[in-house]
C-alpha cells in the first residue's frame, strides 16, 4: 500500500486526467507567480507528457514569468528529435506557453559528467521549492535517468545530498545511455510532486514498487517511501 503522504488518483481515460491536470497545473503556476512573482515547472519526457504539454499550452497562466526545466536529459545533439528540450520546446513552449523560460540540462560539453558543475549552476538559478515537479516512471521503477543499479545511483538518491543534479552513463537506457538527471533532492525540493503513468503496465509496475523495499532495485520506491514531501500519482486507464 502506498505510505499516507501518497495519494492515487484514478482516471477512466487519458484525456480525462490530461484535462484535469492541465487545468491544475496552470492554478498552481498561476497562484505562484500572484505569490511570489515569478513559478518553477519540472517536467518529464515521453509520450503521455507530451499528450499533457499540448494542453498545458492552450491553458491561460502568466507564462512569460514561469521558467521550465525537465527532470532529466538524453545526451544527444542539439535539436535532435529524442531529447526531451526538444519535446518541451514542440509541445509546451508553443500558444499561450510560448512566453515561458526554458532551463537545458544539456550543454555542449561531450560528455554529461563533464557538465555536472554547469548545470548544477544553471538549475540552482531556478527559484526553488519547485512550484509543480512532474515525473514519469518505467517499467523497471526507474524515475528521471535514475535507472536500477546504475552507477552513482546510492548518492544521487540520498535525500539529503545538497546536489541537484547527476550524470548517468546507463548502457541500457533507451535513447541515449549518457544522462543527466535532477538528484532526488532536487525532485523532493517541490511544493507539488505528482507521478504521470497510464496504462496496465505502469499501475502493475507501482504496486510492485509499493510492494518492497529495495530502492537501488526500483528508485521509484524512493519517492514513495520517503516523507518529506507528499507525492499524488495520477493514473489512466
Amino acid at each position: 500500500m502506498t505510505r499516507p503522504h501518497t495519494e492515487v488518483q484514478r482516471f477512466a481515460t487519458l484525456d480525462a486526467m490530461i484535462d484535469h491536470m492541465a487545468a491544475d497545473i496552470a492554478e498552481r503556476l498561476t497562484r505562484a507567480v500572484a505569490d511570489r512573482g515569478v513559478a518553477s515547472l519540472v517536467v518529464p519526457g515521453g509520450s503521455t507528457p507530451g499528450r499533457l504539454f499540448d494542453a498545458l499550452a492552450d491553458q491561460d497562466a502568466p507564462w512569460d514569468k514561469v521558467q521550465v526545466t525537465g527532470t532529466d536529459e538524453r545526451w544527444l545533439p542539439h535539436g535532435h528529435p529524442d531529447t526531451h528540450e526538444t519535446l518541451v520546446r514542440t509541445r509546451l513552449l508553443k500558444g499561450r506557453a510560448a512566453g515561458a523560460t526554458y532551463v537545458p540540462l544539456k550543454t555542449a560539453s561531450p560528455t554529461p559528467a563533464g557538465a555536472e558543475a554547469a548545470v548544477e549552476a544553471e538549475i540552482s538559478r531556478i527559484a526553488r521549492p519547485f512550484d509543480v515537479t512532474l515525473i514519469g516512471m518505467g517499467d523497471d521503477g526507474h524515475i528521471a535517468s535514475l535507472f536500477p543499479h546504475a552507477p552513482g545511483l546510492e548518492g544521487a538518491l540520498d535525500p539529503q545530498s545538497p546536489l541537484l543534479v547527476a550524470s548517468f552513463h546507463v548502457p541500457a537506457a533507451a535513447g541515449s545511455p549518457d544522462r543527466m538527471s535532477l538528484s532526488l533532492s532536487a525532485l523532493l525540493d517541490s511544493r507539488f510532486l505528482g507521478v504521470l503513468i497510464a496504462g496496465a503496465s505502469k499501475l502493475a509496475t507501482l504496486e510492485r514498487a509499493e510492494a518492497g523495499d529495495d530502492a537501488h532495485e526500483m528508485p521509484v520506491r524512493a519517492l514513495l517511501r520517503q516523507d518529506r514531501t507528499p507525492v499524488t500519482v495520477f493514473w489512466s486507464a
